[in-house]
């Protein structure tokens, strides 16, 4: 094996959760009574945390409601976890595969990581995981290198074994931060600008990860994305 340790992104990466992300968004909105956002929209602000998503929504204008809807936007979220949200196709059966082949599988979102379980958990996937991290697990969230250190210190696994599998800049530049190997996918929030920072490979469809990880796929290295980039899935 090429690699003995896959970590993976959640939102936009392992599941579609676009559309339950947007109706928590839109609840905080029509709530204060603001103009309710187009999913396009919230989709391009997913990637760091329920707080920034909340207040890329609101914007500058009403910044100062910002722990109010961070409230109303945790309350209904987490009552509509799994209304809309399901596993990408073909991600389940790759989970499988990469377990009975015996690598190690982690997920390090920002999501909150009570969230992350329950999701995981909802779409018969969550014991697949040799660990789950989310936002509020360590002092430090992506894309600060501390939860990749840790699964890594977790599990004893060599740097060189590790991959970070994502769809978006957050998850490239956690990578690079850790000195781990990056693969991006191209079905998620945020594989336009994977692109142009000249990250290598993007996988197009699931199945494809075995290759890589079984090593009949060699990686080409990325270029680093600049300091400002940011966005994708969480």
């Amino acid at each position: 094996m090429a690699y003995e340790h896959v970590v993976f992104d959640l939102d936009g990466t392992l599941i579609d959760s676009r559309a339950d992300l947007a109706k928590a968004v839109n609840h905080v909105l029509r709530t204060f009574g603001l103009p309710q956002l187009s999913l396009e929209t919230v989709t391009g602000y997913i990637g760091e945390g329920a707080r920034r998503l909340v207040q890329r929504a609101l914007g500058t204008d009403h910044e100062n409601r910002l722990d109010d809807g961070l409230r109303l936007f945790m309350e209904y979220y987490g009552a509509h976890l799994l209304d809309h949200t399901q596993l990408y196709p073909g991600i389940a059966a790759m989970l499988r595969q990469l377990a009975q082949r015996g690598v190690l599988l982690s997920v390090l979102s920002n999501k909150p990581e009570a969230m992350s379980r329950a999701i995981l958990d909802g779409l018969g996937v969550l014991s697949v995981f040799r660990a789950v991290l989310g936002g509020d697990s360590l002092p430090a969230r992506k894309p600060e290198p501390a939860g990749l250190e840790h699964l890594r210190s977790l599990t004893g696994t060599w740097v060189e074994k590790m991959l970070v599998v994502g769809d978006s800049l957050i998850d490239l530049r956690t990578a690079r931060a850790a000195g781990i190997d990056f693969c991006g996918v191209a079905w998620g929030f945020g594989a336009e600008g994977l692109c142009a920072a000249g990250a290598q490979p993007i996988i197009d469809e699931p199945t494809a990860l075995l290759a890589i990880v079984e090593g009949y796929r060699q990686l080409t290295p990325s270029l680093p994305p600049g300091p400002g980039a940011r966005g994708g899935g969480g």
